[in-house]
């Protein structure tokens, strides 16, 4: 997935003839507290809440500000991955996207990011959830695959960390099933040590819920 298909419909950019005023009130709408700022078809930067509060006069156009914007932006072509590493680099709650000319094409806001990455990576899909610590040397993706796949369960995502200060990885494995028992059995008897896991329930109305939930947070 890449940015162009995360470009959200729902959040505007200002203008420099808009004001202070009507970028807290979108800020405040949209629940995000940075907003891209274009002159004609030009991105300009991102200006954020506290930018605004600092205005003397938010009726007044914010060209007729000193404004200090951060000029963050991904082009339309970058993996969903290098999106979120700005975002989370930045602290931002937008990030604009630019085509190959630095044409601005719209913006990606952290929580449609969130409910894009969670449909990708299969998190409201029922199942269970392993957590597995090893050394990086015996770290195998193929065998790993094998070992689960050979007990009737399908891996959905997968991801691997480096735990700091070691030379030792977690592997996070969503699979398709809830009750893993022979999925950790089999891992253990290859000496693989099962660091946590957690059978999911099938019903999925639970799982969105819970999402929802965390979703309406972000919002909030």
């Amino acid at each position: 997935m890449i940015a162009l298909d995360l470009i959200t419909d729902e959040i505007p950019p200002l203008r420099v003839s808009d004001t202070g005023s009507r970028a807290l009130h979108w800020m405040e709408e949209f629940k995000v507290s940075h907003l891209p700022l274009l002159k004609g078809t030009e991105y300009l930067g991102l200006i954020s809440y506290s930018d605004i509060l600092d205005l003397n006069k938010p009726e007044a156009p914010l060209s007729k500000h000193r404004l200090s914007l951060i000029r963050p932006y991904t082009y339309e072509h970058v993996h969903i991955y290098e999106v979120i590493k700005i975002i989370h680099l930045l602290g931002l709650t937008v990030v604009p996207v630019l085509d190959k000319d630095s044409k601005y094409l719209g913006c990606i806001s952290l929580s449609s990011l969130v409910e894009k990455f969670a449909g990708m990576t299969a998190v409201l899909e029922p199942g269970g959830i392993l957590v597995i610590e090893l050394n990086v040397n015996d770290y195998s993706l193929s065998e790993i695959s094998r070992l689960v796949e050979g007990n009737d369960t399908k891996i959905l995502s997968l991801y691997v960390a480096s735990i700091p200060d070691s030379t030792r990885l977690e592997l996070t494995i969503k699979t398709n099933r809830a009750d893993l028992s022979a999925v950790i059995q089999t891992l253990e008897r290859f000496k693989y040590e099962i660091k946590a896991s957690y059978h999911e329930s099938d019903n999925t109305e639970e799982v969105k819920n819970r999402f929802d939930s965390f979703m309406n947070y972000l919002n909030m």
